[in-house]
């Protein structure tokens, strides 16, 4: 078992990254679980696959689970779950010192840590990511939100979990798309600070994942203990540190505001072809050579995920696009920083783009 301390002020905690971790939650979970009753949020398709599983190891335990079912995909972030999960949880009694089970992927993590956060001005939650994307990423640093008309991810909070078990066996279960969107998350860590981790990827990650293993509990644990440094040294991106693991989001964001956060493009589908879009627009800037965002987009290809938007059908111009960008949350006196590369592993933060620019670049790549 692989074992990443997150050293974040005031509130360290743990990642631990195995295949069997559900099965073993309470002796894992050890001096978390005060109460008998335990307040678990799920989606449908995480329970049907991990429901009994999460079950038999609380009850074995003499723990009482309380299940909060909630339908699969984005629009599950809402105001409306939000609040019907707080009230939820407030019913079941919960305190400020126990801890809420978040089981699944990214939007049940975030819905349900920003709940945590809120209850009682914070109550403490335990994050079960089921997803390779939520175990590399959206499950570790404490960033929780909900999505609303204006945009993604803009109402939310700071709340760390008190603990992470990415149970690698869950990754098995996983639809063929999902487990390669949430690689585009994988590789991202290469991209913004880890060459060497991006050449691994371009030769393993058709291993990991075709279920290698022992590729599998190496990607995941790297890519959290990358993440884990960041957060440790940045954790509410105020000194741009953090920023950086934004590397194909702003562009991501757009398109996933463009086709209406729907299953149309899933969030990690959007990051890989915001990763391109990025280091394409970088090699226009002239800050890295052409065939570098090539070798980028390739492997994605390699792999079998997008990295081209005509396929999208979007029906808009790169005008329509950027006006997505303005709300994102990173907007800043006007300004939108965008992190952009100059090579592998050599992402920056660039705070003087212009989003006419921008929507030059896209009406390019629309028409490609």
């Amino acid at each position: 078992m692989a074992v990443i301390p997150v050293d974040v002020a005031g509130r360290p905690y743990e990642v631990r990254v195995e295949a069997g971790l559900l099965a073993e939650l309470v002796p894992h979970c050890r001096g978390l679980l005060r109460k008998r009753d335990v307040p678990i949020v799920t989606d449908a398709n995480v329970h049907a696959a991990w429901g009994e599983v999460v079950e038999s190891a609380l009850r074995d335990h003499g723990h009482e689970p309380h299940w909060r079912i909630l339908a699969a995909g984005e629009q599950t972030k809402s105001w409306e779950n939000l609040s019907r999960t707080v009230d939820w949880l407030l019913s079941l009694g919960v305190e400020r010192g126990d801890h809420v089970l978040a089981l699944g992927g990214g939007v049940i993590g975030d819905l349900t840590g920003f709940a945590a956060a809120v209850l009682k001005r914070g109550c403490q939650f335990i994050q079960l990511p089921t997803t390779l994307l939520a175990q590399v990423d959206s499950s570790v640093g404490g960033k929780t939100a909900i999505n609303t008309s204006a945009g993604k991810n803009l109402v939310g909070a700071f709340h760390q979990p008190a603990l992470v078990l990415a149970d690698l066996a869950t990754l098995d279960t996983l639809p063929e798309r999902e487990l390669l969107a949430g690689y585009a998350e994988v590789v991202k860590y290469g991209l913004i600070g880890d060459a060497d981790f991006f050449a691994w990827c371009e030769e393993n990650g058709s291993a990991l994942l075709s279920g290698n293993a022992r590729d599998r509990e190496y990607a995941v644990a790297h890519s959290v203990a990358h993440k884990a440094r960041i957060v440790a040294e940045d954790e509410r991106e105020t000194t741009g540190t953090r920023a950086l693991l934004n590397l194909g989001h702003t562009f991501g964001h757009a398109l996933e505001a463009e086709t209406g956060y729907s299953a149309d493009l899933l969030h990690g589908e959007a990051v890989a072809l915001g990763m391109v879009l990025a280091a394409r627009f970088s090699a226009r800037a002239g800050l890295m050579p052409r065939s570098t965002a090539e070798r980028i987009a390739s492997h994605f290809d390699a792999v079998g995920m997008r990295s081209e938007l005509a396929p999208l059908r979007l029906g808009c111009d790169g005008k329509a696009l950027a006006a997505h960008m303005l709300h994102d949350k990173k907007m800043d006196a006007g300004m939108l920083p965008f992190v952009l590369m100059k090579g592998v592993g050599k992402a920056y933060l660039d705070k003087s783009v212009a989003l006419d620019d921008v929507a030059a670049f896209l009406d390019e790549e629309l028409a490609r």
